[in-house]
Formats: C-alpha cells, sequence, structure tokens
C-alpha cells in the first residue's frame, strides 16, 4: 500500500522496512528511523544479537546516527518513528535527547516506557501512538510464533 509522502504512515512504513530487516537477522523486528524537516536522517533496527549488545535497540542507534548526523546531542526538531513503543531505556535515551517527537507503532504491554508512574519522556516532546499498529504488531507476533515452534 502507499501511503501520502511525508504522512505518519509513509514515514512508520520506512520504520517497517527496517522492522523487517531485523526479522531477516533473526533480531526482534523493531525498525526506528528520525526524521528532520520531512527527510529521513537516520535509520536502525534491533541489533543487541549481532552486536551482542543489550542496549542495540533500533531507537538507540537510529537516535546516534541522527546525532551524529546533526553535529548535535538534541535531536528537538526531529520526529523518531519506531514500530514498537519504546522500553524505559530507549524512553530515557529520549528524554536526554529532547526529542521533539514520538511516534510509535505497537504499544508494548510488558516492557513499554509507559509502565513507569513518572514521566519518561522529555515534557515538550510530542506523542502520536497506534500508526501502522496493526502491521507493526503483526510483524513482532509472527517472529514470537516463529520462535515458539
Amino acid at each position: 500500500m502507499t501511503y501520502p509522502i511525508f504522512s505518519d504512515e509513509y514515514f512508520m512504513n520506512e520504520a517497517l522496512k527496517e522492522a523487517r530487516k531485523a526479522f531477516e537477522q533473526d533480531e526482534v523486528p523493531v525498525g526506528a528511523i528520525v526524521v528532520s524537516n520531512q527527510r529521513i536522517i537516520a535509520r536502525g533496527f534491533n541489533m543487541t544479537e549481532q552486536l551482542g549488545d543489550v542496549t542495540a535497540h533500533a531507537e538507540m542507534i537510529a537516535l546516534t546516527s541522527a546525532s551524529n548526523f546533526l553535529g548535535s546531542k538534541y535531536l528537538d526538531e526531529c520526529s523518531l518513528y519506531v514500530t514498537l513503543e519504546p522500553c524505559l531505556m530507549c524512553g530515557s535515551a529520549l528524554k536526554w535527547a529532547q526529542l521533539g517527537r514520538l511516534a510509535f507503532g505497537a504499544s508494548d504491554e510488558k516492557a513499554g516506557y509507559h509502565l513507569v508512574e513518572s514521566p519518561v519522556l522529555h515534557p515538550r516532546t510530542k506523542i502520536s501512538f497506534g500508526i501502522l499498529e496493526e502491521e507493526c504488531g503483526k510483524l513482532l507476533k509472527e517472529f514470537f510464533r516463529m520462535k515458539r515452534v
């Protein structure tokens, strides 16, 4: 399916492309992109198994890449599109980066940042959720279904 360019669905579809790369490499299929001025400046997908690094989540890889691209640790003018709600670790990193906007697809009922009572994200970060939620969740469910067989 095609989506209007620069729409949330368009950018989330780009994050889904990253998640599919993770799936193909037997990583938990989460993908992320960072957008600045309607331009994708960074991409990332889970690489925890490949790198042997528990912090190598899609969000962390995309944040590092975006910071390097911009030459700044602050991403207050950027949007992060990620296929799964960030965990507490990633949510805290987004806070320190002062992310302008977070958009995620599927909620993470077991390990999402929303489970913590105190605010995790920066107070100025705008949040959108449920973007292509079905497609994002389907990829994760398929991955874990295959692991259980």
